[in-house]
Order: C-alpha cells, then structure tokens, then sequence
C-alpha cells in the first residue's frame, strides 16, 4: 500500500486521528513510493536510475514528522534505510577515516558509491548541521548521491534556508541548500496540533521517589512517547562521543549516570538539547558533598534543556527543592530546583 492508502486504514482503525495538514502531505509520499515501485531499467552499461525528487518535510515538533516518515518507510518495496541524522552523519565520518587510512585520494566516493550500492532510499530523522566538518562533506556526498539515484526524504525542524544558520564559513555550505532544493520538494508541515505536547498534557513528569511505581511511570511516559522503540544514538562532540542509550522519533532516555556520572560538559548537554525534544532521565540520587562534582553537571545539564526548551520526564530521590540539601553548591542548586519546578507546567517549553 502506498503511505496515504496506510494512513486511511490506520485512521479508520482509530490508531490515528485525521490531520489536514499531514494528508495535504501524502501525496508526495505516495508520488515517491510509487516511481520508487517502478523497475530501474539498465541497460548493458550501469546507469543511474533517472531521478526523482525526493521530500524536504519540515516544521514544528510533535506535529507527525517522525509518524509520517515511519509510515513512508513501512510501505516500501526497494531497500531503504531509516536513520537519525546524527548517527548516519557519525558513520559518514568514521567510513572516510578508514577510505584515508588505506590511501584512498578522495575518500568520499567510495563512501557515497557503498551506500548508493546499498539502498535506493536515504530516510532521515531530523537534519540539521551544528558542526563544520559535517557542514563541509554533505555538499560533495549528497551531489554523489543523488547523482547515483539515491532518492532522500528528510525530516527537519528548520527550514533548509535556516540550516548551519550563522555557522563558520557558512558561505561554503550555502551551494548545499541550493542543491536540496532542487533534487527534493520542500513542504512545511504546518499542523496547529502539537500530538507529542498533548500526550503530555495531564501527566506528572516527575517521579519521587525512585521506587516501583515510579519506574513504571518513566516506562509508560517512554512508551506513549517513543512507542516502546528505540536504539542507542552517538552524537559525536568535540572529537568524542556522547552515548545516548536510548533513542527514537526526537526523544531520549538515559540513567542520571550516563550523563553525569562521566566527564561531560556543556558541549555535550547543548547538543543532546539540539537533539532530543524530550529527555527521560532515570534514577536522580540526593546530591551533595559525595557527589559534588556529579551535582555540577546535573545542573549544567538543566540548564542546557531549560534553554533549549526540551522537555524533561525524570524519576528523582526527591523533590527538587530537597534534592541538594547540604554541601557547597547549595544556594547555587535553588536555581536548578526553581526550574525543574517550571519545567513540571503543562505549558513549559510551547
């Protein structure tokens, strides 16, 4: 079935709600994933596969990118791949790393002729360019790609016009916008409804203290958000690599040790809000003088979401005002716990 033929059936079995501004986007779909279903004729000599435009799909969060992406995906014929942005741009960079260390002259070909062999269909989940070395290889890459058939459909919060927005040499990464315009149709999804914000609406997201019931609700809020999915996302920061341990459809899920129980800063925190639109963090413990400096970046690590506007869900010792009751640091942490408190509202971060 072509995606608008799944997206009825799925409606009528009342798994989802209809949407005007997501069927207005359906038949982009469904124009790439029936010349998709076509047959590539080759003839003796290989030859790349004639275009087709693939699917620039941009807007706000929650609106049903990630939603209408998986539904794409699930329909189709010919081998595909579904990936974060992020993690396809980690192995991008770990593949021409090996292409140099064997004396390859312009290791990007072989990179972009393994993956055009691989698949017909690049899906991305959330495109955006924070880093230099990546704003300086999509260009080359994706004119490979392209060139070799590849048909790419993207989701994005920004449109193409805002990527690497006031980044270093962002003259040099502009001919790259031009190019995503012209081999993908650039369509805005402009719903007025915000489905991953009324999953929320009603619900506590804040747990205490760490006991059975409160890991089942960090359970139950990670299955209404991620649909019980998810996988580990490296995000690569400043030459090293920060583990997410789960990951799916824009939310993430770690344990208060994985983010601050290692030597992470503030580089690593304002790109996993980049990232996510949602953090659950399991298992915060009472903070003071024995884990002083994993209080620190707890707090740094607030302050990254609360400036990004990334919603947090977390399972806690205690209240956030009796989190951090004794120790240096203590007048500095009643900032932390006033906006852990704001981040509770139903309406934070709209």
């Amino acid at each position: 079935m072509v995606p608008s033929e799944i997206y009825t059936a799925r409606v009528a079995a009342g798994e989802l709600k209809p949407d005007d501004a997501q069927t207005a986007v359906l038949p982009e779909f469904d124009r790439i994933a029936n010349e998709l279903a076509k047959p590539v004729k080759r003839g003796f000599f290989r030859r790349a596969p004639d275009p087709i435009q693939g699917l620039y799909l941009w807007g706000g969060v929650g609106r049903g990118k990630s939603m209408l992406m998986d539904l794409f995906v699930s329909g189709l014929s010919v081998p595909a791949r579904r990936v974060h942005f992020h993690a396809f741009m980690q192995e991008i960079h770990e593949a021409i790393h090996e292409a140099r260390a064997r004396g390859v002259d312009d290791p990007i070909k072989p990179v972009a002729d393994a993956i055009s062999d691989s698949v017909r269909c690049l899906a991305f989940d959330e495109m955006q360019i924070t880093d230099i070395t990546d704003a300086m290889i999509v260009g080359r890459l994706f004119e490979q790609l392209f060139a070799a058939g590849v048909v790419v459909v993207t989701t994005s919060n920004r449109v193409p016009d805002d990527l690497y927005k006031h980044g270093l040499n962002r003259d040099l990464f502009v001919p790259f916008i031009g190019l995503l315009k012209d081999k993908m149709v650039v369509h805005e999804l402009a719903s007025p409804t915000d489905y991953r914000q009324d999953r929320l609406a009603g619900s506590d997201v804040y747990f205490t203290p760490v006991d059975q019931k409160a890991r089942a609700a960090m359970d139950a809020a990670w299955a209404a958000l991620a649909d019980g999915d998810g996988a580990p996302l490296t995000l690569r920061v400043k030459g090293h690599d920060l583990l997410i341990p789960r990951f799916h459809n824009g939310v993430a899920r770690a344990k208060f040790f994985d983010l601050c129980g290692k030597h992470l800063g503030a580089a690593d925190y304002l790109m996993l809000a980049e990232t996510a639109k949602v953090l659950l963090l399991d298992d915060v413990p009472r903070l003071g003088r024995s884990n002083f400096n994993e209080a620190k970046r707890f707090v740094t690590l607030i302050d990254a979401l609360y400036e990004a506007g990334t919603r947090l869900i977390c399972s806690a010792a205690a209240a956030p005002e009796l989190l951090y009751v004794e120790g240096e640091g203590t007048f500095e942490f009643e900032r932390t716990s006033s906006r852990l408190r704001e981040m509770q509202s139903a309406d934070w971060g709209l």
